[in-house]
């Protein structure tokens, strides 16, 4: 019979699986009498652990906010859960500046892993394996990452200190309309009311964030993330490339994806068309570089007319001159 201990620990757990837990429904799964269960429940409230009651019909106990996280209980398969998330989220860039948190968090958990568990989750992260290099990005503050949420869910104006890509210092009004997660990078987009268009800013460029009074409404359209990348799409960089490359949609986008250059037909489809049918479509992007581009251009494998710049044309035909005499050498 599991000590009285075991089950304080139990009745911990089961309130943190969310909601209200009546009496009744506790004392079942404890094998105990409901008095003893609001025992329990004192001696959790003596440990700082905030167990609120609720009364009425449907009432019982549920955990509250509290100043300190309470004790956190998981099984096997959440403490995996957890520790491959953010062994992911270092990887990915996807964390805040304190650097050394997701590491304290892993060390914690793993101390209190069973050594069975430990020494399988050591295995599976000897063998795991990713395709990408780690993430070496700057990453956002927490707090700033926080306030821009709450602005973001209760429809808040938010003052922002931004610093641009070339360094330049500014201090912004936004209507944030959400958080986006993309290669790696935090990103807030929405309305700046001053000049009436969106905008896409990077958190990490972020130092500081408060919310301001007032509200506004959030627009129809697109979503979040659809504004984010065609704020990439459309963003100004030093050239502007235009390619009609004849193929099929899933052929170019597998080379050129839509965070890089959208599509537009060329001609209207004809009617029964299959989506798989190679046309004309002509590719427009912008680049602070263009050397990357012939190399695209030939993995491609498709008939494709520059249509600017020049020196697009001209980077081609270097590399198809290279190329020639690579496949001449013996």
């Amino acid at each position: 019979m599991p000590r009285p201990t075991a089950r304080v620990l139990t009745l911990l757990e089961l309130l943190q699986s969310g909601g209200t837990r009546t009496v009744a429904e506790l004392a079942d799964r404890l094998g105990v009498e409901g008095r003893t269960v609001r025992r329990y429940v004192d001696q959790l409230l003596d440990l700082d652990v905030p167990v609120v009651s609720v009364r009425g019909r449907y009432g019982g106990y549920r955990l509250g906010p509290g100043y300190r996280l309470p004790p956190l209980m998981f099984s096997d398969d959440e403490a995996l859960a957890v520790l491959l998330g953010l062994v992911a989220g270092r990887r990915a860039g996807l964390t805040t500046t304190e650097h050394t948190a997701a590491e304290t968090a892993s060390a914690k958990i793993r101390r209190v892993l069973p050594k069975s568990i430990a020494h399988r989750l050591d295995a599976l992260l000897e063998a795991l394996a990713f395709t990408n290099q780690p993430g070496a990005f700057d990453t956002p503050d927490a707090e700033v990452l926080l306030t821009l949420a709450d602005a973001v869910r209760y429809r808040r104006p938010v003052s922002i200190r931004y610093t641009d890509r070339d360094g330049g210092h500014s201090e912004r009004t936004l209507h944030a309309y959400g958080i986006v997660a993309h290669a790696g990078r935090w990103y807030v987009t929405g309305e700046d009311p001053r000049i009436g268009e969106d905008r896409t800013f990077r958190l990490d460029r972020i130092a500081a964030a408060r919310t301001l009074p007032g509200s506004f409404e959030a627009p129809d359209g697109p979503g979040p993330a659809q504004r984010v990348l065609s704020a990439f799409a459309t963003a100004k960089y030093r050239h502007e490339v235009t390619v009609r490359i004849h193929g099929t949609v899933g052929h170019i986008r597998a080379h050129l994806p839509a965070t890089v250059a959208p599509l537009e037909e060329e001609h209207e489809p004809m009617s029964g068309e299959e989506p798989s049918t190679e046309r004309w479509l002509r590719v427009e992007l912008r680049a602070e570089r263009l050397d990357w581009l012939p190399a695209v251009l030939a993995s491609l494998d498709r008939p494709f007319v520059i249509e600017r710049p020049d020196e697009l044309r001209n980077l081609v035909t270097a590399l198809a001159d290279r190329l020639t005499s690579y496949a001449r050498q013996v």
